[in-house]
């Protein structure tokens, strides 16, 4: 025997491992999402209003550039920008034409979550309908599969000349 052992009735082959754990907490977070693909969420933010919220880390924003008018949200803070409910949530994602402080037209936002490639996302969409966001979703893919499928992308602003590295924290 290799080391990998087999629970009884698991449901998988002889000698094959059972998912990891975080590969069945990121199933049962998905098993609740209506997932969108690149092109159903820009029409979605387009058509229908729907709120994008990017919460890739700085690096690859500066990296890569950012969806045009999506709203960046760092992951750490996602919930408390996102409920409505929370004092500290962002005025951006919730002006009085979208409702506040538990007013169902707040709840009842389309949230289309964007991470790298489409896994931490997930986690956070369903993260949302815990607090009662239950239209919120991710994108399939990520940012990756947004840029990969054309559509609009804000480049980085280019590094300034006159920026120096600093020792400062």
């Amino acid at each position: 025997m290799t080391g990998v052992r087999q629970a009884a009735g698991d449901g998988t082959a002889p000698g094959s491992r059972p998912p990891s754990r975080v590969d069945s907490l990121l199933a049962s977070a998905r098993s609740g999402l209506e997932r969108l693909s690149a092109e159903s969420a820009a029409r979605a933010q387009r058509e229908q209003g729907a709120l994008l919220v990017d919460i890739r880390y700085a690096a690859l924003r500066e990296r890569d550039g950012t969806i045009p008018g999506a709203l960046i949200v760092e992951r750490n803070e996602l919930e408390w920008r996102l409920d409505p409910t929370c004092p500290h949530r962002s005025p951006e994602a919730f002006p009085s034409a979208r409702g506040a402080w538990g007013d169902p037209k707040a709840l009842g936002l389309r949230i289309v979550v964007v991470c790298n490639e489409g896994y931490a996302s997930s986690l956070a969409a369903r993260s949302l309908h815990d607090l009662g966001l239950r239209r919120a979703t991710d994108l399939e893919g990520g940012f990756q599969s947004w840029r990969a499928a054309g559509l609009p992308v804000t480049p980085p602003d280019p590094p300034r000349e006159d920026a120096r590295p600093t020792l400062e924290t």
